[in-house]
């Protein structure tokens, strides 16, 4: 089916204008970013859509803004209840009327009164909730403006998060026909994308892509050689928080408390196996913090919404580059610069090449293209921005001049010849041993281990002099993430792939030579708070303290952007103050005069 998209709206639209002067009220903005005005103009005018927008591109702006402009209450479906409780929070100190009705809210009775008396903007509700028959009755009890669903990638077989409770929203909304519906998400390709449209009854002309592209997140790849030391040397350039995932529970308190160690900073585990109440004081600890560093599987982060993370670090390949770019959106979604650095080894690629034999068939050839592209991700000498927007559809430059490939061009040499070699041995050898003894009969070490076996007598035997010797480890850790070498269940290495191509020399190898390492420009790198400057660290004091107070996050207060924009501008009274981005009527009149205070005085 053709992607058709609606048309643009036009800056100048007059139809615009009201929305504006809302905007201006509740979120303190002049003006829509991207593709918003046209997501709203849609929705106010009551058509059902599916917007695809890039984290940190305001997606949520989309149904909050409208829900305070149209009569009834917007229905957010979201899938987790830590995202639902971040999303209340911000939208109340906008002066949005926001409710939850979730398993861990105490006031459901005030909440469903506030819905039947029609004094609810929002109501944030999970997918089982909404999926009740009772749940519907409840709804018809008071007029409804819109029906919004988050992370909508979870509605389909074909996105990387399949929920099937997200199934059963589509009789929901059925039988509320006259309610628009507005589908987002920030991760899905052209087929999820078809899918979601269709199992939510969106028409083929209702979607708006905004583009995948982070332009503030700068991506880089490395080999994992010492995890805990590429992680130190990370924290120390990022003061700021930041996520580290980890394959298994016991990776992510290996790593928590080697971290914390090595750098003294505040580094907590976060996985499934921790008491819910550990699990819950880390959150939210991270959360609130400007600092914090959280060490996590990936079930950590969609329920997150704090848009201050520095950095996301992945010790290992995720699941897909879907998985990647959606992990890695939860980096910089304030839109100041951040960094996503994988660390990988051919052990990574290796076990997820073993569990495609646990898919079930009809998916594996599917699950098989995912990984396949993800190791060209992995393994690319060009850009790595350019690699993940061509995977979403778009076409990009053939440079971004923001990820390590771009700033550092790596060398890449053809190692066809050592690879017929590496791959010789493998096969003369059995099939059943590791690299280590690879390397020891292709380069004739003086080994017992190889005469017992009688591997000193094999025709590949010393056949690898010292200069290609150093080549065989990123040789190795390049076939097997291309699926060329397959590791066994004992731990060797078998043919696999397009092994017998290359050993016929019907197909050419070529790998990346990583640069060497360089120092970052911390100048360039870092965010641009002015750090030093007496004011701008007076104005986070004043935030860190009615947060405090509130009981919030800091950033739910304000933006470092927009504290950034109050210390360069110096507003002398409310009025002025009311000109900053991101002050909204109700912010200038809960904080306003504290920070007012705060400039004077400094």
């Amino acid at each position: 089916m053709p992607e058709l998209a609606p048309p643009e709206i036009a800056d100048s639209d007059p139809a615009l204008a009201p929305a504006r002067e809302e905007l201006r009220r509740v979120f303190g903005f002049d003006d829509f970013r991207g593709r918003q005005a046209q997501v709203v103009t849609r929705v106010l005018a009551g058509q059902s859509t599916l917007a695809v927008m890039p984290t940190g591109a305001g997606k949520s702006l989309t149904y909050q803004l409208p829900a305070t402009m149209l009569p009834g209450t917007c229905l957010v479906v979201s899938p987790l209840i830590a995202l639902m409780h971040d999303q209340l929070r911000a939208a109340r100190a906008n002066g949005i009327r926001a409710a939850t009705l979730t398993s861990a809210d105490a006031d459901w009775r005030e909440t469903q009164d506030a819905f039947r008396s029609g004094e609810l903007d929002l109501l944030y509700v999970a997918p089982e909730r909404a999926s009740q028959p009772a749940f519907r009755e409840f709804l018809a009890s008071s007029p409804l403006s819109l029906f919004a669903v988050d992370e909508a990638h979870c509605v389909s077989e074909w996105g990387h998060d399949f929920r099937p409770d997200y199934r059963q929203l589509r009789p929901l909304m059925d039988a509320f026909g006259h309610v628009p519906r507005l589908a987002l998400t920030a991760t899905a390709d052209r087929q999820t994308r078809a899918d979601v449209m269709s199992q939510l009854g969106i028409p083929d002309d209702g979607l708006v892509l905004a583009g995948f592209d982070r332009p503030n997140i700068r991506y880089a790849v490395r080999p994992r050689d010492n995890a805990v030391r590429q992680l130190t040397a990370l924290m120390k350039e990022q003061p700021g928080p930041g996520i580290v995932y980890a394959p298994t529970r016991r990776k992510v308190e290996d790593l928590a408390e080697k971290l914390a160690a090595a750098t003294g900073r505040q580094v907590a585990p976060y996985h499934a196996g921790l008491d819910p109440a550990t699990r819950a004081a880390n959150q939210a600890a991270f959360v609130a913090s400007e600092d914090r560093v959280i060490v996590a599987t990936v079930a950590f982060g969609m329920g997150i919404d704090k848009p201050d993370v520095r950095f996301v670090a992945h010790v290992g390949v995720p699941k897909s580059v879907e998985g990647y770019y959606q992990e890695t959106g939860r980096a910089g979604r304030d839109g100041d610069p951040a960094h996503a650095v994988m660390l990988w080894g051919a052990g990574d690629f290796a076990t997820a090449r073993q569990r495609l034999s646990e898919v079930d068939e009809a998916r594996r050839g599917a699950e098989r293209a995912r990984l396949d592209a993800l190791a060209g991700l992995v393994e690319t000498a060009g850009c790595r921005r350019a690699v993940l927007l061509r995977h979403f559809g778009e076409d990009p430059p053939a440079t971004c001049g923001n990820c390590d490939n771009c700033l550092f061009p790596p060398g890449v040499t053809d190692v066809t010849e050592l690879a017929r070699k590496l791959l010789s041995a493998a096969y003369r050898t059995g099939q059943s041993f590791g690299l280590g003894h690879l390397q020891k009969v292709l380069t004739g070490a003086e080994d017992e281990r190889v005469r017992q076996r009688g591997h000193d007598q094999l025709s590949v035997f010393g056949i690898v002099g010292s200069e290609e010797a150093r080549m065989l480890q990123p040789l190795s850790r390049a076939l097997q993430a291309r699926g060329d070498l397959v590791a066994t269940e004992h731990g060797g290495l078998a043919l696999g792939g397009s092994a017998r191509a290359i050993l016929t020399g019907e197909s050419v190898v070529e790998i990346v030579i990583p640069p060497r390492a360089t120092r970052s420009r911390r100048g360039r790198d870092a965010a641009p708070n002015p750090v030093g400057d007496p004011l701008f660290e007076a104005l986070r004091e004043t935030r860190r303290e009615l947060a405090t107070e509130a009981g919030v996050p800091p950033y739910v207060v304000f933006h470092d952007s927009t504290l950034r924009e109050m210390a360069t501008h110096r507003p002398s009274d409310l009025a002025a103050m009311g000109e900053i981005a991101g002050v909204g009527a109700k912010k200038l009149e809960a904080y306003g005069e504290r920070f007012l205070r705060t400039i004077e005085q400094n």
